[in-house]
């Protein structure tokens, strides 16, 4: 048995899913015809509150649109050092949008507002790129899938109207946030400019992800997605696996988080282990003593069949996902315990 860990992007669509997949009706969605496309964007966009939404074959599109539709070439844009905008997308914002980034050195992928405070102030002159756009990736990634306080992002959202700055979240694991903290995407909704929302991860469809906004930013954003070559046909197929995502798979987000917290429990018993940073979600990541090397750990949990990928600075990371049975669960503990 192969336990695959190595992302929540592994999982495979359920017969539920590619029954809606199946019996989806289509069109031509660059004319806009696609009706179950509209349908998920529509869907997306009451969830949240918000204006209107567009379908993207990928969340870094999504958040390269957002990018692009907030900035011009030359100007900045605050993320955490950690952020995926920055880390994990190719030099996009760069090469993209001719956006340098300024980054804050935040704790596990997350900074304050006074540490945005700080890293906006200054005279702006001829010397300075203008400022213009505040991303914040909720929950974390290379965090280790950590939550951003509510209440910060409140704080953070009021640094960006005194500086005439916008608003982006990187929601690429928005849903297993509010999952986890009991939130609402309304509450989400009404704080930020633009979110983009994967629909490819924790949630098990195959592809795609979401950009909200006005519907200003999503009449751009669609003339970007075509620039950038996102355009789709008879992306309807795709659309379908996305709205029995949102409308089945949201809530069971919670069993990821609880195997997560098992394994954490567990990790924390094993000598060999070093560190283990907090766990919120369905993400886990821990540092092996200094004795053993993290890729020679990795390499000899995969010929036991258990597969995790490292991140980089001894970091090894554990991702639990929809196909991750209470079996695998089991397999993967034992061999952890044995190791």
């Amino acid at each position: 048995m192969i336990v695959d860990l190595i992302s929540d992007t592994v999982t495979r669509p359920t017969k539920g899913m590619l029954d809606a997949m199946m019996n989806a009706k289509v069109g031509d969605d660059v004319f806009m015809s696609d009706p179950t496309v509209n349908l998920l964007q529509e869907t997306a966009a009451e969830m949240f509150g918000m204006e209107d939404a567009l379908f993207f074959p990928s969340g870094t599109m999504a958040n390269q649109a957002a990018i692009k539709l907030h900035t011009q070439p030359g100007d900045k844009i605050f993320c955490d050092k950690w952020a995926h905008v920055y880390n994990y997308e190719g030099g996009g914002a760069a090469f993209n949008s001719g956006v340098t980034c300024k980054l804050i050195d935040g704790d596990r992928g997350m900074f304050t507002a006074e540490q945005l405070e700080v890293a906006v102030a200054g005279r702006a002159d001829i010397h300075v790129p203008f400022s213009r756009l505040v991303c914040i990736e909720n929950t974390t990634n290379k965090g280790g899938g950590a939550c951003w306080d509510f209440e910060e992002l409140i704080k953070i959202k009021k640094v960006c109207e005194a500086n005439n700055l916008s608003y982006h979240l990187d929601g690429a694991r928005l849903f297993n946030a509010l999952v986890a903290k009991n939130e609402t995407p309304q509450q989400y909704g009404e704080l930020f400019d633009t979110i983009s929302i994967c629909l490819s991860k924790g949630l098990g469809a195959p592809v795609g992800s979401i950009l909200l906004g006005t519907k200003e930013h999503i009449a751009s954003a669609l003339r970007v997605r075509k620039l950038f070559g996102g355009g789709m046909r008879q992306a309807g197929f795709l659309a379908a696996a996305g709205l029995y995502a949102l409308e089945n798979n949201v809530d069971r987000l919670a069993e990821d988080h609880r195997k997560a917290k098992q394994i954490e429990s567990v990790l924390h018993t094993l000598s060999y282990v070093k560190k283990i940073e907090p766990v919120e979600t369905n993400i886990l990541i821990f540092y092996v003593n200094d004795d053993m090397n993290a890729d020679d750990f990795i390499a000899k949990m995969a010929d036991k069949g258990i597969l995790l990928t490292p991140m980089g600075d001894g970091k090894i990371r554990i991702v639990t996902h929809l196909d991750f049975t209470d079996d695998m669960l089991e397999q993967l503990l034992k061999e952890l315990k044995s190791f």
